[in-house]
């Protein structure tokens, strides 16, 4: 089933690569993030058309998903990092169908709390149209709703904060 996003994101690179050797700019129009809503672990419905404004940076995990308990930590660093700005949210999104109270138990079980908003009540399919072919992934999606970038894999602090820099200058 992950062939069609990877499919997508090659066909994506390669575009991307021949603009560049040809000397041409990529194509300035990013692809639009999906535009989602979910309930957050205290019920508060959130969606990425209420946070237009500002960079997201959004954790696609699952309770499944092994390496997932490491990156709560980098992200909590990165949201009280930019937590007073108003310019940044950082937004965990589960993907596994975990519950509310499964959400909780599995963060607190692992010594991987969140700080920031854990959104539940996905699916891997949104994951997949932002792109992700494997957990954890860190979409950063940039002010105006496109997507940015998307990291498959752990990323550390120093990472995400770069990842994010130029988005919030």
């Amino acid at each position: 089933m992950a062939a069609p996003s990877v499919f997508r994101f090659l066909t994506l690179l390669l575009a991307l690569t021949s603009a560049l050797a040809c000397g041409e700019s990529p194509d300035p129009d990013k692809p639009p993030a999906p535009e989602f809503s979910h309930r957050d672990l205290d019920g508060n419905e959130v969606s990425l058309a209420g946070l237009r404004g500002k960079t997201v940076v959004i954790d696609f995990w699952a309770t499944w998903c092994a390496p997932c308990v490491f990156q709560p930590k980098e992200l909590n660093q990165l949201w009280a990092s930019h937590r007073e700005s108003g310019k940044v949210a950082v937004l965990g999104i589960e993907v596994g169908g975990a519950s509310v109270e499964e959400a909780r138990a599995w963060g607190e079980e692992n010594d991987a709390v969140a700080e920031y908003p854990l959104l539940v009540g996905a699916d891997d399919d949104l994951a997949r149209r932002f792109g992700a072919m494997g957990f954890p992934a860190t979409a950063v999606v940039d002010p105006e709703g496109r997507i940015e970038s998307i990291t498959v894999g752990l990323a550390s602090f120093e990472e995400l904060e770069a990842s994010i820099a130029h988005l919030i200058e």
